[in-house]
């Protein structure tokens, strides 16, 4: 099938004997914390989901990772059997930490494509809001010839010890949307960066007029979801010991390990950290937000 812009995607709109659409989902097993719910929001409306792994423990920058644990937390939320259990070796020590990131997600994603129309590729931290809302922007896809959908994520920076979360705002405390890559893709995408490709993409906000920063103001938003429908995104909410394991890690090791100080100090004063980010250097607003009891730990917190 040919994208409007010339790209080209294998696979067919409806793969399914019964004419259903199929959903498959790729995870990567390396950070336990939100595994489950993650995991869980969209169990549901997929398939099949690709469990991609290294089968030394290592990390992308060569540290260990607690992949025994992940597989084992994987297997908890798996009652009719949708895992299927991919290990290999990414971790490189030619590559870069983001090289090694984007080669395992791209070996997943093939996996994932076979007998897919559609991927989802979300990361473990992220738990998915409203899964029908999610469909829609896919049906919406479909009928703009997209080869992708961006989705968008609220990041979610610390909790305090009240349970309350710091989330990233737009200045003067308005909502903002992150996107780190499109969240659905079609099958047999090239990936060029992390989670980005080359296709056409539907663009999903919170709002008619772009609510991302990172993006111009008068980028263009095809769909809107309410806030309630979009993706949380439990990026720094882990306790110290593991955030700078984390750290260590992850394909953004440089800019985590610079920016745990910050954390910490949002962490133990998140009412200054609101009233007072419009005086720091960066800029970086937060707003106070108010979870769900069950969406304020993850399922292993308290063992």
């Amino acid at each position: 099938m040919r994208a409007s812009n010339g790209s080209v995607w294998r696979g067919s709109s409806v793969s399914a004997a019964d004419g259903r659409r199929r959903l498959h989902a790729y995870v990567l097993a390396a950070d336990p914390w939100w595994l489950e719910e993650s995991v869980s929001s969209y169990y549901d409306i997929v398939d099949r989901i690709v469990v991609s792994y290294d089968e030394d423990s290592l990390s992308w920058t060569g540290t260990p990772l607690p992949v025994a644990e992940c597989l084992d937390r994987l297997r908890s939320v798996d009652p009719l059997g949708k895992l299927d259990f991919r290990p290999g070796r990414f971790s490189h020590s030619d590559r870069t930490a983001l090289e090694n990131d984007t080669a395992q997600r791209q070996v997943a994603l093939d996996q994932a494509s076979d007998g897919a129309d559609w991927v989802l590729q979300l990361d473990t931290d992220e738990v998915l809001l409203d899964p029908t809302a999610l469909l829609a922007a896919i049906d919406e896809a479909e009928s703009r010839a997209c080869g992708a959908v961006e989705y968008p994520a609220r990041y979610l920076y610390a909790r305090a010890r009240s349970g309350w979360m710091l989330e990233a705002t737009r200045p003067l405390w308005r909502r903002r949307a992150g996107y780190p890559g499109p969240v659905v893709i079609r099958p047999g995408a090239t990936l060029v960066h992390c989670r980005q490709g080359t296709l056409p993409i539907l663009r999903v906000d919170m709002s008619a007029v772009n609510t991302d920063p990172a993006h111009a103001r008068n980028a263009i938003v095809h769909r809107v979801v309410r806030p309630d429908q979009a993706i949380l995104h439990y990026s720094w909410v882990r306790d110290d010991d593991y955030m700078t394991r984390k750290a260590a890690w992850s394909g953004h090791s440089d800019t985590y390990t610079k920016m745990l100080r910050s954390w910490r100090w949002r962490t133990r004063s998140p009412l200054l950290a609101v009233a007072l980010g419009w005086l720091r250097a960066d800029h970086e607003w937060h707003r106070i937000t108010r979870l769900s009891p069950d969406r304020r730990y993850w399922r292993g917190e308290h063992e």
